[in-house]
């Protein structure tokens, strides 16, 4: 048994400045108690007020102590009955008046109701029976209303100020009476819950919502566990849910995808049967699709911009960092990505004229991939000579386009016409042609680019012959002032790369004799307009021409180019050396300023079958012409 003494107000010590200190006793109201007035007026403790600031203890409410100001609070939960005047002789008419007040339910509200007559006619016989039970069956009454006004706590605020009021009156009454505890807890508790609701509230505002610490969350579950399933603390639990979604869904557009997850997730384990959480992840997951889109688009048109390929990466670092594993757009992006960073705009093995300034189209060009191969002669390799070693690893890292077939003589002629471009043939006034009467090659006079293997007018489908290597390269000069676009010759690596096609055989067939329709070789089923036959040519092998044959002519290799093998052989743009020592591995030409000799790749009509390996190199003067000799362009992508 516990017994307090309460002095002056119940629950109230002055401060000097007016103010008073609040108690809470509910954990103090759970103990069977009794209490003695001071100076005779019998009190009772009073549940803790209401108070905008309280503590929070994880275990349940705590006793505590709230230094405030305003004494309104103590003010409600203090009662002090209204001033009854009574006489012994008036004791019959306000035992009459009481029990009237009693039937008519009105209970302590003004010097006429029940409580104030009863303590009022106790006051003057203290030992009256009926007084007694007449305010024990008011004081029940009261706390009746008291506990309706505690059942409308949940939904209306005004009926814990009914309920506090109640409360102050019992204390007054009789503050032992085991009834009046009880109601007093639920008061205290009906304040708890109040106050945790409200905390939870601006923690709300504030955007506290305590998933993972102190904040709104602990809050409401706090005043679940007091009371569950109460409907405003589960409105808050609600509430919290929509802002964990509400972050969840503000991270997916800042592109925050892990920590969209974490929160979702979080509201997931918050209300488990909320059916919220699917609708809120669809729209997540429209925010990650968006935002790939998006992203995927602005990456695309990033390439088509001058340094352009830094910001494309970007993009697509950010829609790896939010893309689902598979996701096709990321894949189309780094494939586009990929080809401009090896093709620009092309693709592999795609075939485009560039558009020239006098209205013409240039000679039509074939993207080559990019990509290693070993350059040169492997050292058993039959008929391989020592500048064609040692073998070496070249690798692109950028592609490039190479013209299907060698200029043709229509190509070089609008050349010509445009710039007024002097020949070294023309200059020279002769060339090197095939002479039928006596099988061997020749010098004659008057034949220039016009002119074919033998010195007749050549038709426009024909490769170029009788052109110089400064000749070749004034005509891709013209071809870059024209298209805006660097044109040049081959680098020899590039040939080589090109005319291999992936294969390290020796031919770029294979190590057998060339199948049918692989271009312009010397077979030995070959005829010259006299009869003659080669004697040294691909046995069983015939393709119809002595002498040079209409460009794409036989069948394409791998990479979609013509007359790589056959045909003419070529010039390149690349100095003479006699083997590979030191030679560039990134497939550039090996140029020496002011060199005379040149590179010349790839075999012809006329070329005995070692000239026609993927390997064979020869050098030349860069100013000689003949019957056996054309080019082919290269462009930069």
């Amino acid at each position: 048994m516990i017994r307090i003494a309460w002095c002056q107000k119940v629950g109230e010590k002055h401060r000097p400045d007016g103010g008073s200190l609040r108690i809470s006793i509910a954990p103090l109201l759970l103990l069977a108690m009794s209490a003695a007035g001071c100076g005779g007026d019998d009190t009772a403790p009073e549940p803790r007020p209401r108070d905008p600031r309280p503590l929070v203890s994880e275990k349940g409410p705590a006793p505590s102590v709230t230094i405030t100001g305003d004494d309104r609070a103590s003010q409600a939960l203090n009662w002090t009955a209204p001033a009854v005047t009574l006489q012994p002789e008036q004791l019959a008419a306000a035992r009459r008046d009481a029990v009237k007040a009693v039937r008519e339910k009105h209970w302590y509200a003004d010097a006429q109701a029940a409580i104030p007559l009863y303590l009022a006619i106790l006051k003057l016989a203290p030992d009256d029976a009926d007084a007694k039970n007449g305010l024990a069956r008011a004081l029940s009454g009261v706390l009746k209303e008291g506990e309706a006004a505690l059942a409308q706590t949940d939904r209306d605020e005004a009926a814990l100020d009914r309920a506090h009021e109640i409360a102050a009156v019992a204390r007054t009454v009789n503050p032992a009476d085991p009834a009046v505890i009880v109601y007093l807890t639920q008061v205290d508790l009906a304040d708890r819950l109040l106050l945790l609701n409200e905390q939870g509230e601006r923690d709300l505002q504030a955007s506290r919502l305590g998933e993972a610490t102190d904040g709104a969350l602990r809050k409401f579950r706090a005043v679940l566990t007091l009371r569950p399933d109460q409907p405003r603390a589960m409105q808050g639990l609600a509430a919290v849910e929509s802002g964990l979604i509400r972050r969840a869904e503000g991270a997916a557009e800042r592109g925050e995808f892990g920590a969209a997850r974490y929160w979702l997730n979080q509201a997931v384990a918050l209300r488990p049967d909320s059916g919220t959480h699917a609708d809120a992840a669809a729209r997540i997951e429209a925010t990650r699709s968006r935002l790939v889109a998006r992203w995927h688009d602005e990456g695309i048109a990033a390439l088509g911009k001058i340094n352009g390929l830094a910001l494309a990466r970007r993009k697509l670092a950010d829609v790896l960092r939010i893309a689902e594993p598979g996701d096709t757009a990321a894949a189309d992006l780094r494939e586009r990505i990929e080809l401009a960073t090896h093709y620009g705009q092309f693709r592999p093995g795609q075939a485009f004229t560039d558009a020239l300034r006098d209205g013409a189209r240039g000679p039509q060009m074939v993207v080559v991939p990019h990509g290693g191969f070993r350059m040169g002669a492997k050292e058993d390799e039959a008929g391989a000579s020592k500048a064609e070693w040692p073998s070496h690893y070249v690798r692109f890292d950028r592609g490039f386009a190479m013209s299907r077939s060698e200029v043709t003589v229509g190509e070089f002629r609008r050349f010509m016409q445009a710039t007024g471009h002097r020949a070294r043939a023309s200059r020279r006034g002769h060339s090197i042609v095939y002479d039928e009467r006596s099988g061997n090659f020749v010098r004659r006079s008057g034949v220039d680019w016009r002119s074919d293997y033998v010195g007749n007018p050549a038709a426009d489908d024909l490769p170029v012959l009788h052109v110089s290597a400064r000749d070749a390269e004034a005509y891709t000069d013209w071809l870059t002032h024209q298209s805006g676009h660097r044109y040049r010759l081959p680098s020899e690596a590039e040939f080589e790369y090109a005319v291999r096609g992936g294969n390290d055989d020796a031919w770029p067939w294979g190590e057998s004799r060339p199948p049918v329709g692989s271009g312009n070789l010397t077979g030995s089923r070959d005829r010259s307009p006299s009869g003659r036959t080669w004697s040294n040519a691909f046995q069983g092998y015939g393709d119809g021409y002595w002498g040079p044959a209409p460009v794409a002519s036989g069948r394409p290799n791998r990479y979609g180019l013509h007359d790589l093998a056959g045909n003419v052989s070529e010039w390149m743009a690349d100095c003479w050396h006699e083997g590979y020592r030191r030679a560039p591995a990134d497939g550039r030409a090996w140029i020496n300023p002011g060199c005379r000799t040149r590179v010349i790749r790839g075999g012809s009509w006329a070329s005995s079958p070692a000239q026609t390996r993927s390997a064979w190199r020869m050098s030349a003067s860069g100013d000689i012409t003949n019957a056996r000799l054309g080019f082919r362009v290269v462009r930069d992508l």
